[in-house]
């Protein structure tokens, strides 16, 4: 999602957003770490620590702005 969808979103939505985008990069670190032929598409966990870390962002100025 683009930052401009995601500040869009109620704060209870980006929460759970997170916490499932957080699972979803856990679950695929794993797969990457444990076999020996890794994840199809290892670009995704790129794509999902972006996107983590820009919830993240937008979820501190809004605590900022509070």
């Amino acid at each position: 999602m683009k930052a401009k969808e995601l500040r869009n979103l109620s704060d209870s939505e980006l929460a759970t957003k997170l916490a499932e985008t957080k699972k979803e990069l856990t679950t695929l670190q794993i797969k990457h770490n444990s076999s020996a032929t890794g994840v199809e598409k290892p670009v995704r966990l790129r794509l999902l620590r972006k996107e983590v870390a820009r919830m993240l962002t937008i979820q501190t100025e809004r605590e900022a702005k509070k």
